[in-house]
């Protein structure tokens, strides 16, 4: 038995903005009743402000789906299209103080829903047709563009978590293989990310000690390198900060959603390699955790 929020329970037994929306100028509808979940959004949009004046949806699914659809209608209105665009399934998820793991694709139903409504209203195509060869899941008619997405999105790393945010997988799993791929896909993209190329460090015979009297242009440049791999860290909600720095050892410690991460080693790993190549010398990164 799944355990549910009061908030996710709320929303269920008392759904807000539920029905027909008369006047809408924007609809957007995915999913599919044989699938096991529907969704219809639509949305009142101010022309001149493109602002969010009314929300409405009609679902098809289980509670979870139900109450998504809700949240997602209460954060939306007053936000501009633009605005909207930014609001993730994480956010929906949160809205309900969580979902249960197997229920997180009722949070990405949402935000496709958003999005395709959104699209209507631009005069845009909201691309849901499935090209050939990209259709990866059958049993429920998921391609690998929404895949890829959710993988990135919500930093997913097993076929588990994929069939939890989008049911792919979830049946007769032939398509396990596809979604493996798929997933070591954007891993490797978000990881060349991370840790851009950079020249190769040159070649130096090891030292145990800094230069004298370069100690404080030394450690500008490891500050100025830190400073350089923050904002990337920061577009996934993580962070960095140097701690100390000890004759070749560079003592960080990860912040945010770095915190525990599965890419941690390949981070660390990206941000040694950028130091050895400003300071022209061999440097170890260590984070606190490792010796604190």
């Amino acid at each position: 038995m799944w355990d549910y929020t009061d908030q996710v329970k709320d929303h269920f037994f008392n759904p807000r903005n539920a029905g027909e929306l008369k006047d809408a100028n924007a609809t957007g509808e995915v999913g599919s009743i044989s699938c096991g979940d529907a969704l219809r959004l639509s949305l009142k949009v101010d022309p001149e402000t493109e602002t969010i004046l009314e929300a409405t949806f009609q679902t098809f699914g289980c509670g979870s789906a139900i109450a998504s659809s809700s949240a997602l209608t209460e954060i939306i209105k007053g936000k501009t299209l633009d605005e909207a665009l930014a609001v993730s399934n994480q956010e929906i998820a949160d809205f309900l103080g969580g979902l249960p793991p197997e229920k997180m694709h009722c949070s990405v139903m949402g935000q496709e829903a958003l999005q395709a409504a959104i699209a209507n209203y631009r005069g845009e195509t909201f691309c849901d047709n499935h090209e050939e060869g990209d259709l990866v899941c059958k049993c429920f008619a998921i391609d690998s563009v929404l895949i890829e997405s959710v993988v990135r999105a919500n930093k997913l790393t097993t076929i588990e978590e994929v069939t939890n945010y989008t049911k792919a997988g979830g049946a007769c799993a032939s398509c396990h293989e596809k979604i493996e791929n798929l997933i070591a896909k954007v891993l490797g993209q978000v990881a060349a990310e991370v840790a851009p190329l950079v020249p190769p460090a040159p070649v130096v015979p090891p030292v145990s000690r800094p230069k004298p009297g370069g100690k404080l242009a030394r450690m500008k440049k490891i500050e100025a390198v830190i400073e350089e791999v923050r904002p990337i860290l920061q577009q996934d909600r993580g962070d960095i900060e140097l701690v100390d720095v000890d004759d070749v050892i560079v003592f960080v410690k990860l912040l945010g959603g770095c915190v525990g991460c599965h890419m941690e080693k390949m981070t660390l790993a990206g941000i040694e390699q950028k130091l050895q190549a400003a300071l022209g010398e061999p440097v170890q990164v260590v984070p606190v955790s490792d010796w604190d």
